[in-house]
């Protein structure tokens, strides 16, 4: 069994304290002392829009796949851009007996050094932070030729044999054909591939099917063009895809990975070779550095570092660096053009259930469920990675929103917008949560499928996003051109959609609670979402926002019933999922959304116990995939089963994957970006949270661990120091004005 040698903490110097130096935990390092025997010992590397899944075998050669947050293919499947192989001299497994592998992710690199004496070999790794090229430096003692080798499995025109849930196809008789890639001939001193959509499946059969088609916007898919292209400096052109280094001691590979839409195939070649010829252009030493800068502010923003002060249980250690690896794997593919896609990410590698040669598989398919997809932006602000969030606002917030108001009034036959649950990204649903029906044959318009016919808390996580984002940065354009123009239509919605019973309250019928509770009234994750976004929206400065807005608003707060109750057997009140919910059809805990994500119940606010009774009357729990108890339980300042979640979360891991935060497949796959997400904001709200302008420091922090941490808050606030034996100590404020909203929870 390959052995895992150490995930240490590298600690840097600070400001002292008490006469000491303070130590500010860096990220942690990975380090592995054997080669791996296939993909399933990749490290991920990425600069937010490529990724890379790489690996070293036992003869040596560096192998990786390359993927983009934007390579739709024709069926509106997220696939690979391909694979590259760099084989240094001649291939044996004897030269790799001796071997070490470090991913440093304080740097985003991957180094890598094995043989002895004269055969040393030694390897870098990386993706640009500021450009989309990936660098390989190769480094030898004994001059030798290096050569970067382009592995494609989309060769052919293949039929899929199966189709996933959100597949465009699924339920329909068209066969999903994937197209093969093209490989570029005769190009002077380089290689590279690329693969060009000279189709377009689904989104005009979707159009049609669910009565879009009046909707004018072009086509998302058809000339979609992305590949990549391999430079040296000491270039032979072996073959098309094979690229030799002539002898020497030193290496370098320059892969530039494009993508454009629509363009022609000689149009992106140029592009891409622009792209290369500018960085080349730039000294390796120059961009390297730059590199490493946007690594070190990245992480120079936020951290927690956990420690137990005993040493008797590793537990402190798994949870730091669960928390600091999964904050790094959603940077590698957080700033993309997309979405972080939570079934996988960009680090899918092919599966052994399905079709070993192909990359491209992900269970769930292409599309986006909103309850999956927003996990990984809850944990944005407080670690202050803001401009991580963009992707998800580009799309659901600015993109798309046209056409949820389009769909709306179309099917609904009035104003504002709802956001489906399930939607490809060009803002279609699902063809199999639609159904097959054309829609000029319905009399109901909405989808087939129960499971989110009547599911409208989308919009309302959307608006609770967008105002955490202008609360914490402070940004009145961002307020004005994003947050105000997406909240009147997404919160408008329910004024609209919804009459009132004769006392002057909504009557939200027919309705649901999530996936899980069906044929409901009044829902509590739509009424705590609207309980909580009239009020944060109604608490903006009236400089920023419109009289007309504000009268809205307060008529519609007022029209708003009580958040839902029940009484248990005993006799005392907690949180329901719905003022009526009669049909159960999945295990999700809506009761307790009125905790998170919409903090109507929590600390710091009255009738906590209807939520902790709410949490320990659960029958549906778990420490894995999209399950959100550990978050519940930190939010109800539940410290003890907070801390025990946290780790059997942090301790359960894809058992065949060999980097540990792979985790899955869960619900999902693998990796599953919901079940690290997860992690990360219950780690965070055991530390700090933050309510308006109110902060509580260790609301849930088990009392056996210690830590140093750097985290933000709203109205541009950082707070920052150490927890030492269950007490805050060295505590920083940023500005200092804020301190006095700072509440410390010790012991409570």
């Amino acid at each position: 069994m390959r052995k895992l040698l150490i995930f240490a903490l590298i600690f840097i110097c600070s400001k002292s304290f008490a006469g000491e130096p303070v130590v500010l935990p860096s990220p942690y390092e990975v380090v592995w002392d054997s080669p791996s025997q296939n993909c399933n010992g990749t490290m991920p590397l990425g600069n937010g829009e490529i990724a890379l899944n790489a690996w070293i075998e036992p003869s040596g050669d560096l192998r990786f796949y390359i993927a983009r947050t934007d390579t739709w293919d024709d069926s509106g499947r997220l696939v690979k851009v391909g694979s590259v192989r760099i084989k240094v001299g001649e291939g044996s497994p004897d030269r790799t007996k001796k071997f070490r592998q470090v991913l440093t992710v304080k740097n985003g690199a991957l180094n890598a050094s094995y043989g002895e004496g004269d055969a040393q070999v030694d390897l870098k790794l990386w993706v640009d932070a500021n450009r989309p090229v990936i660098c390989v430096e190769v480094q030898t003692v004994k001059p030798s030729t290096a050569a970067a080798i382009i592995e494609l499995w989309r060769n052919s025109s293949t039929e899929l044999p199966d189709k996933q849930c959100s597949d465009v196809l699924n339920g329909l008789p068209e066969k999903t054909v994937v197209e093969p890639d093209t490989i570029l001939k005769e190009i002077k001193d380089r290689i590279g591939w690329y693969h060009r959509n000279i189709k377009s499946v689904g989104p005009a059969i979707c159009a049609k099917i669910q009565g879009v088609a009046d909707f004018s916007r072009p086509d998302p898919l058809l000339h979609r063009t992305f590949g990549a292209l391999i430079s040296t400096e000491r270039p032979e052109r072996v073959d098309d895809r094979t690229l030799r280094s002539a002898t020497g001691t030193t290496h370098l590979f320059e892969i530039a990975v494009h993508t454009k839409q629509p363009v022609t195939a000689e149009e992106w070649l140029a592009e891409t070779q622009k792209i290369l010829d500018k960085a080349r252009k730039v000294s390796l030493k120059k961009r390297r550095a730059a590199h490493e800068q946007w690594w070190a502010e990245f992480w120079n923003r936020s951290w927690i570092n956990i420690t137990s002060p005993t040493g008797k249980s590793d537990d402190a250690l798994v949870v730091s660096r669960a928390y600091a690896l999964q904050r790094y794997v959603a940077a590698c593919a957080g700033r993309g053009r997309y979405p972080i896609k939570f079934n996988g990410t960009l680090f899918t590698v092919p599966d052994a259930g399905h079709n070993l040669e192909d990359a491209d598989f992900r269970q769930w398919g292409p599309g986006y469920w909103w309850q999956n997809t927003r996990l990984p932006y809850y944990s944005m602000c407080a670690a202050g990675d803001f401009e991580m969030m963009e992707p998800l606002f580009n799309m659901y917030a600015r993109e798309l929103m046209p056409f949820f108001k389009f769909r709306t009034q179309k099917y609904l036959g009035h104003g504002g917008a709802y956001i489906p649950e399930c939607i490809y990204f060009w803002g279609d649903m699902f063809t199999e949560t639609y159904g097959t029906q054309p829609f000029e044959q319905r009399t109901d318009k909405l989808q087939a499928s129960g499971y989110h016919k009547w599911e409208w808390v989308s919009g309302l996580e959307l608006v609770t996003l967008l105002l955490d984002r202008y609360e914490y940065t402070g940004d009145e354009k961002f307020l004005r051109d994003t947050v105000l123009p997406a909240a009147r239509e997404l919160v408008g919605y329910f004024d609209k959609h919804y009459k009132t019973c004769d006392d002057g309250k909504l009557y939200m019928h027919p309705s649901q609670a999530l996936e899980t509770w069906w044929d409901c009234v009044n829902p509590m994750p739509e009424l705590a979402g609207l309980h909580a976004t009239t009020a944060r929206l109604l608490a903006l400065p009236e400089s920023l926002t419109t009289a007309e807005d504000r009268a809205f608003l307060k008529q519609l707060q007022a029209k708003l019933p009580a958040l839902p109750t029940t009484k248990t057997p005993d006799g005392k009140v907690m949180l329901a999922p719905a003022q009526v919910f009669k049909q159960k059809s999945n295990s999700e805990v809506p009761e307790l959304y009125a905790v998170f994500p919409f903090r109507q119940v929590a600390i710091g606010k009255p009738k906590l116990e209807w939520g902790t009774e709410a949490l320990n009357r659960r029958t549906d729990k778990g420490a894995f995939g999209w399950r959100q108890d550990d978050i519940f339980m930190a939010w109800l300042g539940e410290a003890v089963q907070a801390r025990d979640y946290v780790v059997q979360r942090a301790r359960t891991k894809h058992a065949a994957s060999r980097f540990p935060v792979f985790w899955g497949p869960n619900y999902d796959w693998i990796p599953d970006q919901d079940h690290g997400s997860v992690l990360l904001v219950a780690v965070q709200s055991m530390l700090m949270q933050a309510d308006g302008r109110k902060i509580y420091l260790l609301p849930a922090w088990p009392r056996d661990w210690d830590c140093e941490f750097k985290l933000h808050a709203p109205c541009q606030t950082v707070v920052e120091g150490k927890v030492v034996g269950g007490k805050i100590a060295n505590l920083k404020v940023t500005p200092e004005k804020r301190r006095k909203d700072v509440e410390i929870m010790e012991g409570k």
